[in-house]
């Protein structure tokens, strides 16, 4: 393999593997909003905010967790006849399906992308750069913007993006019977 993409596979792996890691920890995030939730309640002041932060907590430990799954060889998936198939066979089943892997998160970026530009109030007007209107907000009692967290979804999709090349790429040596 070529030395450029050789480092595109190690920088990819190390950025997924260093955002994963991170993820991990909203898990706590998580816990925590939980628990005020659940303190607030039994102190008979609710709080409005919550169960939304918790939404918005998960969604980021789920979509940036993903592509570190995903590198680590932790996602879900039927062994029914892949697991007794030679490791150069499943590179081949592995490198025909990430296609499909990649034509959805293209589909995911890209609508990702449109959502981000709708929060933000982007308009494109003559010049080269957009100009930012009214930011969108969720229709719930605490209103919160919703911008921070359609940027994490854009991000978590660009990363599982790469994640998936890296292992397109990965798949190719294996076939080939390189080590990178």
């Amino acid at each position: 393999m070529p030395r450029f993409v050789v480092g595109f596979v190690r920088i990819v792996d190390r950025m997924n593997y260093g955002v994963g890691r991170f993820a991990m920890y909203l898990l706590f995030a998580l816990m925590a909003v939980l628990m005020w939730s659940s303190l607030s309640k039994l102190g008979g002041a609710p709080s409005p905010w919550t169960l939304e932060m918790a939404q918005f907590v998960m969604v980021a430990y789920y979509i940036l967790g993903g592509p570190y799954a995903m590198q680590m060889d932790a996602h879900v998936r039927m062994d029914l006849f892949y697991a007794k198939q030679s490791p150069v066979r499943r590179a081949w089943w592995d490198g025909f399906t990430v296609f499909a892997l990649m034509f959805y998160l293209g589909v995911m970026v890209w609508g990702a992308w449109d959502s981000l530009g709708y929060s933000l109030g982007l308009k494109w007007g003559d010049g080269l750069l957009p100009t930012i209107g009214r930011l969108e907000r969720s229709p719930t009692a605490w209103r919160p913007y919703l911008w921070p967290i359609k940027l994490i979804m854009l991000t978590g999709f660009v990363l599982m993006f790469l994640q998936a090349l890296a292992a397109f790429i990965k798949d190719i040596a294996t076939i080939r019977g390189e080590d990178i």
